[in-house]
């Protein structure tokens, strides 16, 4: 894992789209039961938060 405190704003942005976007086809395999790895959603959904915060915290900053 990266640190997430050096990336930048737009870099931050993109790895929550990108994230969201993996999660969405994780769900989508679970649901077919192509896959049985239910630990990757537990990260890939911890990975949005962890940005997500940092980004709150650059806005309440810059306020």
């Amino acid at each position: 894992m990266t640190d997430i405190s050096k990336k930048s704003t737009e870099d931050l942005v993109k790895t929550i789209d990108e994230k969201r976007e993996e999660l969405r086809s994780i769900r989508f395999d679970l649901a077919g039961s192509a896959k049985k790895n239910t630990k990757a959603s537990v990260l890939a959904r911890k990975e949005v938060a962890r940005t997500m915060t940092e980004l709150n915290a650059r806005k309440n900053v810059a306020l």
